[in-house]
């Protein structure tokens, strides 16, 4: 039985949304942080903006802030709570989004002291492909 190796674990993005979690994270509205590792090795940061209607998760604020600064394939991602919480794992509209949008891309997941990079698709297992419905039919 063979076993796939740990991906590594890009800690460089852990401190910057640790960083803007510390920093931007200010009362209710915001209180989840993430960056992203961009395939040129920027970095991108976003925060949530929470709302009782839904606002988006810190992660699809990413989505959106990589976009507008010309970064359209992302590697890596991470949030990180405000108040020291640490890593949280995305949410299931987050996951899908991720997948749907950027389907190789890792997700660093787990407590701090311990986190593990998997691929988004251990994340969502047996999942809707969003692109299958835009099949060609030709």
């Amino acid at each position: 039985m063979t076993t796939e190796p740990p991906h590594p674990v890009d800690h460089e993005l852990i401190r910057a949304a640790t960083h803007v979690a510390r920093t931007r994270c200010q009362g209710d509205n915001h209180t989840v942080a993430a960056a992203a590792r961009a395939r040129d090795g920027r970095i991108i940061t976003a925060v949530n903006a929470y709302h009782f209607t839904g606002g988006p998760c810190a992660e699809l604020v990413l989505v959106g802030t990589a976009a507008t600064q010309g970064a359209y394939v992302l590697d890596t991602i991470v949030a990180v709570g405000d108040r020291d919480r640490g890593i949280i794992p995305p949410c299931g509209r987050c996951r899908q989004v991720l997948l749907d949008y950027f389907p190789a891309i890792e997700v660093i997941v787990g407590p701090d002291g311990r986190p593990r990079t998997l691929p988004v698709s251990g994340l969502l297992p047996e999942s809707y492909v969003w692109a299958d419905h835009q099949l060609d039919s030709a």
